[in-house]
């Protein structure tokens, strides 16, 4: 429930923070919960993901993209994730989330999220995300660069990214995915 709190405040308080361009790093202060805390008193791994639900929020609404999705009938949804940890968070430590569009490919965006206290890097986690209809299909982002006003095909994801994309995906919703371990 405290993630809505968070949501709704990024919501209500965008306005106050500058505008952004389409590859800019935004930058969103937090303060570590007593929600965000697990047993072992640093911020629980999974909570990670839910706080750079809110860093790609305020991106979207810094960069007026949110406003032209809605027009279009757009939204996003992630389809891939990795977080690598260096550090931790403690309660009541504040710290920082950046966020950034790295890379393109023809249907996804890649962006890579960084918590960092003071300017160094506690975490960070790699996204990548489609944008979807809502009368049904994926957004090209030759079409969603069209929206951002971006060559979408003059920023490729890196050749990593590229990789690990490949290596973590899953068949396609219209393919058969049985769970069969061997």
């Amino acid at each position: 429930m405290h993630m809505w709190f968070r949501t709704l405040l990024v919501r209500r308080t965008w306005r106050r923070r500058s505008r952004l361009a389409v590859g800019d790093v935004g930058r969103l202060g937090m303060r570590a919960l007593p929600t965000d805390i697990d047993v072992f008193g640093h911020v629980n791994n999974g909570k990670y993901l839910s706080l750079m639900d809110i860093g790609r929020w305020d991106l979207l609404l810094r960069t007026g993209l949110w406003r032209r999705m809605v027009e279009q009938g757009l939204y996003p949804v992630v389809s891939s994730s990795t977080m690598t940890y260096r550090k931790s968070l403690r309660l009541g430590q504040r710290f920082v989330l950046e966020s950034r569009i790295t890379g393109y490919d023809e249907r996804s965006v890649f962006m890579e999220q960084r918590f960092t206290v003071d300017g160094e890097v506690f975490a960070r986690g790699v996204v990548r995300g489609v944008f979807l209809r809502r009368s049904g299909g994926v957004v090209r982002t030759a079409e969603l660069g069209e929206l951002l006003g971006v060559d979408t095909a003059t920023a490729p994801p890196d050749p990593w990214l590229q990789d690990w994309a490949a290596a973590v995906a899953l068949p396609s919703t219209r393919s058969a995915a049985p769970s069969v371990w061997v």
